[in-house]
């Protein structure tokens, strides 16, 4: 079996990765990966084995017909991870995150018609639905994005349905609630705030720091990825919670605790527009219908996080001084 996994070097896709290759996920023993990446400032080779006899790598663009209908034929599986992610930087300029998130996201699901993947799930975000004052969304939610970013989510999710509707296509989406654990870019909140205390920095906590975000760690999203894959229905969503909501001062108040900081260590700075109050998801249809449940209490994976960021200053301190 071959599985390729577009933005295979980020984060969330090179755990993935890593998985497969160690043979984490039943019945996907033995698979052969090609990881599709464009290596941006995300994309991190460090993120992936360094021999790995089932791996392929390809530095490439999903907007590039051409490659794609090149690399796709013959893959049993497309798992689809590429995208501009962070929220701040579609703030400054959205073209980018349409162009990736959008068009990529169109151009992937035509290559993969036309070379007759048998199955494709395309990973997306709770962002795309807005925000919710009380209790959660499920799947039928109606989508409505605040930023840039998750509106380029929103239209990617579209998209991919389209191609499950109009021309049948076997993809099934999933939307995920804010992850964390090792290898995130020290852009994301989690990573930004260690390693500031880590060297010494104060953390910038956006406004009265209100907002209510829920956690997932990515072993777990990876796991809930890896059960859509195998028994996920064609054109379906689904909800990947953590199932622990946090406002942003209590996570900031774990993490100074955790790096054996205090207040003193907070930096106070102006709310980011259009800034989503709370993210809910209800996730019952994935724990029903494929039996998934998160494994990973966000307190020992929070600790685990910190303390893999103090031992790995070889792997974030180069980003902090190359990264944009």
């Amino acid at each position: 079996m071959r599985i390729l996994v577009t933005g295979g070097a980020g984060f969330i896709g090179s755990r993935y990765v890593r998985g497969l290759l160690a043979d984490e996920y039943d019945g996907f023993a033995g698979v052969d990966v090609t990881v599709l990446d464009k290596f941006t400032y995300a994309g991190n080779p460090d993120n992936l084995p360094a021999h790995a006899d089932r791996l392929t790598v390809v530095r490439g663009d999903i907007c590039d017909a051409g490659l794609l209908a090149e690399l796709l034929p013959g893959h049993d599986a497309v798992v689809h991870f590429a995208a501009e992610t962070h929220v701040d930087r579609s703030v400054d300029d959205g073209s980018a995150f349409v162009r990736t998130n959008v068009t990529g996201t169109q151009t992937l699901m035509a290559g993969c018609l036309r070379a007759a993947v048998p199955r494709i799930v395309h990973v997306s975000t709770d962002e795309v639905y807005g925000s919710i004052a009380e209790g959660s969304w499920t799947e039928q939610w109606p989508l409505e994005p605040s930023s840039p970013y998750a509106a380029s989510k929103a239209g990617s999710d579209l998209v991919a349905r389209a191609y499950a509707r109009t021309h049948g296509l076997d993809v099934s989406i999933t939307r995920c609630s804010n992850n964390y654990g090792p290898y995130q870019y020290p852009e994301k909140v989690i990573p930004r705030f260690v390693t500031c205390l880590l060297n010494g920095e104060p953390v910038p906590l956006y406004g009265d720091g209100r907002h209510v975000r829920e956690w997932l760690h990515v072993d777990d999203h990876c796991r809930a990825v890896h059960a859509v894959l195998a028994g996920g229905r064609a054109g379906e969503i689904y909800n990947v919670g953590g199932g622990i909501e946090l406002t942003n001062r209590d996570l900031t108040e774990r993490v100074l605790a955790l790096c054996g900081a205090d207040a003193s260590m907070v930096r106070r700075v102006a709310d980011r527009k259009g800034h989503d109050l709370r993210y809910s998801l209800c996730d019952d249809k994935i724990r029903d219908e494929l039996g998934y449940v998160p494994r990973i209490d966000f307190d020992d994976g929070l600790a685990q996080v910190v303390r893999w960021y103090a031992d790995n200053s070889w792997w974030w301190k180069p980003l902090l001084r190359g990264g944009e």
